[in-house]
């Protein structure tokens, strides 16, 4: 991408008023016609979050004060996508505070992994943040029911003490926990999209809970918003949202984000933002995030480098890259520095989807996979049974790679437990994958991705190749007042997307792990399906 596109692009958005008319909620900046208008109109909430929340910061901080007060040891936040990420990446960058308690996030159905959690559940000193904006989310209802049950049992009519909810207003979850006597429900304005919500309740009160310095969170992104509203040369939104814009447009679509060790835990919140608001229409950007190190890139990436005070990226190898023609983007930050660059990256998007005419506040490809779910999962009431399921052969993953041509990406989808062995392996076959022609590999846990590049898989260009790695799980732990365990619900999310991909004409195959040795099984796999060059 010739730097003159780029200072082309950034002259037409500054012509055509688009920040401006950003701040001003005016929806034609994305190509809305009239029936998209009102639904970006109603997402558009969070410019106004570093200045809107701090009426609630008072309230967060009492119930955050009770928590510590009453010792809780453990806080245990049941959210996806939108509604952990930004949690997630609090816990990492700001750490526990001290005699506050310590942050778990379970945005998974892994059947062991929520039978692990239950087994050793201090139920005493625990709490359960339950976080959808929707409050019908679910994988965070039947995590809901799942722990309510376990916690009753245990403290009887003092269980609604242990929960906090945080939702939209009317919302299910709401009423839920009204009935249920949750210690608190936090209501988030309505016109808050989930992956836009890092700066909202949704942060905030997680935040709050691990006693994280909130004001100066918010107080950092009302100063980056108050810049995104300036001209090109203090505008740092407008200049990396069109960086991704140019990237885009000329073919360097996969956007590969090279982050600090303090900051890594932010990569898959941008993933999620980017690749989640521009995947649709066949166009878009992948956010490439956590790829191995190494080897050899090919002609359609763009990198954002993001450096701290005290963690610079290896100066060498990026040299390199830029004089064989890579763009770069380069961000100076500070590492707790998280609404600084929750914003930039919120307004860069918006930015961005101006560039490429895509609105970056739908999810139209999201529901499919969820779709097809509900529907197995009602099969499986029936028959007590799920259908039979399609696995790939190691010669059909090798005919699967050696499809691959320029421009392509290969993404794992592991349903695999998250912290799984498997992961190491897993980062062999990218790094084997890439050697091969420089192709950008990703990693999606499932069923997290679904609510993140899961919409760029469906909706985005036709140029992924998908491995879904399924295993037989190893517990069967059943959910209160339903007909199936977390194992067969996983199973039926799996292949929900496996049919969901397939239907719209995506390169995907399908291996399932029956060892117990799930990473020596997938070694010897991988070893049998790309022989020498593995």
């Amino acid at each position: 991408m010739p730097s003159h596109e780029y200072d082309a692009l950034v002259e037409t958005l500054l012509s055509n008023r688009t920040v401006e008319r950003i701040w001003e909620r005016d929806p034609t900046v994305w190509g809305a016609d009239r029936g998209a208008a009102s639904s970006i109109r109603n997402r558009l909430g969070w410019l106004d979050t570093p200045r809107a929340m701090r009426a609630h910061v008072d309230q967060i901080k009492q119930v955050a004060q009770q928590v510590r007060d009453e010792r809780f040891r453990t806080v245990y936040l049941l959210g996806m996508g939108g509604s952990s990420l930004c949690a997630e990446v609090l816990r990492a960058v700001f750490g526990v505070a001290a005699s506050f308690p310590d942050l778990v996030v379970l945005d998974t159905t892994d059947d062991e992994t929520l039978s692990s959690i239950a087994s050793r559940l201090d139920h005493e000193h625990s709490l359960f943040i339950v976080a959808s904006k929707s409050g019908t989310t679910i994988e965070i209802a039947l995590m809901e029911r799942f722990f309510w049950r376990l916690m009753q049992d245990a403290v009887g009519g003092r269980a609604g003490r242990h929960f906090l909810a945080i939702t939209d207003p009317g919302t299910a979850l709401e009423a839920l926990a009204r009935e249920r006597g949750y210690r608190a429900a936090f209501l988030n304005p309505p016109d808050i999209g989930g992956r836009f919500s890092a700066l909202s309740l949704f942060g905030l009160v997680p935040a709050a809970l691990i006693g994280a310095p909130i004001d100066d969170f918010l107080e950092a992104g009302a100063a980056m918003a108050e810049g995104c509203r300036g001209p090109r040369r203090t505008n740092a939104g407008l200049e990396l949202g069109a960086f991704m814009g140019a990237a885009g447009s000329s073919g360097r679509d996969k956007l590969t984000v090279l982050l600090p060790h303090s900051l890594a835990s932010l990569g898959l919140w941008i993933e999620q933002l980017v690749a989640e608001s521009t995947g649709k229409r066949g166009r878009g950007l992948l956010p490439v995030v956590d790829e191995p190190p190494g080897g050899a890139y090919g002609r359609d990436r763009a990198f954002v480098v993001v450096e701290t005070e005290d963690e610079r990226v290896d100066d060498t190898e990026l040299d390199a890259l830029e004089k064989a023609g890579h763009p770069f983007f380069r961000i100076r930050t500070r590492h707790d520095a998280l609404g600084t660059e929750f914003f930039r990256w919120e307004f860069a998007t918006a930015v961005a989807g101006a560039a490429l005419q895509l609105n970056p506040f739908d999810e139209p490809n999201v529901t499919e996979a969820k779709d097809r779910t509900k529907a197995l999962l009602t099969a499986f009431e029936r028959d007590r049974r799920l259908p039979d399921e399609r696995v790939a052969r190691p010669d059909q993953v090798r005919t699967l790679v050696e499809s691959m041509r320029d421009g392509d990406y290969f993404a794992v989808l592991s349903y695999l437990p998250p912290e799984s062995p498997t992961l190491g392996v897993i980062d062999e076959l990218r790094a084997a994958i890439r050697s091969r022609g420089g192709y950008a590999t990703t990693c999606g846990i499932g069923p997290r991705y679904l609510h993140s590049t899961g919409q760029y898989h469906k909706g985005g260009p036709a140029t992924g190749v998908f491995l879904m790695i399924t295993a037989d799980d190893r517990t069967t732990t059943q959910i209160p007042d339903a007909a199936y365990s977390f194992s067969i619900l996983k199973r039926a999310q799996a292949l929900g997307d496996y049919q969901a991909l397939t239907a719209h004409n995506r390169r995907v195959a399908r291996v399932h792990l029956t060892e117990a040795d799930h990473a020596r099984s997938l070694e010897t796999l991988i070893a049998e399906a790309l022989g020498a060059a593995h």
